[in-house]
């Protein structure tokens, strides 16, 4: 028999939400550009997309000899985020380990200069996986930081990256999507462990993975580009996001891989790690999270992914009317995002 479908729903509400931005939210190790919420603008998002669409996470996609790495610009949180001193300390860390210079300290010492101490530097360090691949310097791109969960005192980041490295006079393009883990302290958020994305090997892409890797409508970054490409994510997915393409042009943010394994709070299994669910993040060029963006386009976009064939529909806008009575739901963690999954 097959396993009963998990609706991603927290089952506690968040106990509050910080308006404080906190500190240093700023750190010199990512690129791109700013669109005021705090996310890369459309050509940087949807250039890491299509240059990794032929490699998966820490793997060169494309390679060229003499051309110089981006200059690190970092990410900001912007207007509209729940608790936005969390998602600044998940990337400022992973900044830190995937962007160095020629010569640069390891990524414990440059996790060190963020005021990690030594011994989380190196278990972090270790943890860091495809962030740290080898190379003479290397410069992270963050796509975007959306929530895999966020409750009182803990949380899961979901760093979304892409990565350019130079080393022997070559550049390449890479990227991952890390699980970062948080718990508050007295003085704010501290990191507590990283679980980067590990899509597993590709696979001759079948008829409906061939499509969405080839449809421009949809800008997957280099985790979602090899969990298509591993033929692990199912039909049903692929058929939704075909189908959304029509009407949208969508930026995903998490499919199988980089999302953590169970509803975060919980003991009951994601749909995300069975290749049963996508997220995204922004809609038509305007990010979810931003009080900016027209409600009706959200709202929209949400009943059209019901219409395709999601059981499980989630986003910032808390929906009646659905086929069952649980078809639509909003909390804290889907504030920024529009969560898309499916029983099969």
């Amino acid at each position: 028999m097959a396993p009963r479908p998990v609706r991603e729903q927290r089952p506690a509400p968040l106990a509050r939400r910080s308006l404080l931005v906190g500190a240093a939210a700023w750190c010199a190790c990512a690129t791109g550009c700013s669109d005021g919420t705090g996310r890369s603008q459309a050509a940087p998002a949807a250039s890491a997309s299509r240059s990794s669409r032929t490699a998966g996470p820490g793997t060169p996609a494309a390679s060229s000899a003499g051309a110089a790495l981006p200059a690190p610009v970092p990410w900001r949180p912007g207007p509209g985020e729940v608790t936005p001193e969390a998602k600044a300390a998940a990337v400022r860390l992973v900044e830190a380990l995937g962007t160095w210079r020629p010569g640069q300290a390891g990524p414990a010492a440059r996790l060190a200069a963020l005021g990690v101490t030594p011994a989380r530097a190196a278990q972090l360090a270790a943890q860091a996986g495809p962030l740290t691949p080898r190379a003479d310097e290397a410069v992270v791109t963050v796509i975007d930081a959306q929530y895999g969960g966020i409750l009182a005192d803990s949380a899961s980041v979901l760093v979304v990256c892409g990565q350019r490295t130079r080393g022997g006079g070559t550049t390449a393009s890479g990227g991952t999507t890390v699980d970062v883990r948080l718990s508050r302290t007295g003085s704010g958020w501290a990191v507590t462990s990283l679980h980067p994305a590990d899509p597993g090997p590709p696979v001759t892409p079948g008829a409906y993975a061939r499509a969405v890797l080839a449809q421009p409508r949809i800008e997957l970054p280099p985790a979602s580009v090899a969990d298509v490409r591993s033929g692990r994510v199912h039909e049903s997915v692929l058929r939704a996001m075909l189908r959304l393409a029509d009407s949208h042009r969508m930026s995903v943010s998490v499919v199988r891989s980089g999302h953590p394994l169970d509803v975060f709070g919980t003991d009951r299994p994601s749909d995300h790690p069975r290749g049963r669910a996508f997220d995204v993040w922004r809609v038509d060029g305007h990010p979810v999270v931003d009080p900016a963006t027209s409600r009706s386009l959200i709202t929209g976009f949400m009943r059209r992914a019901a219409d395709v064939g999601s059981y499980n529909v989630g986003g910032p806008v808390p929906l009646t009317g659905g086929a069952t009575a649980n078809q639509f739901f909003s909390d804290a963690t889907h504030h920024d995002h529009v969560h898309i999954g499916f029983t099969t």
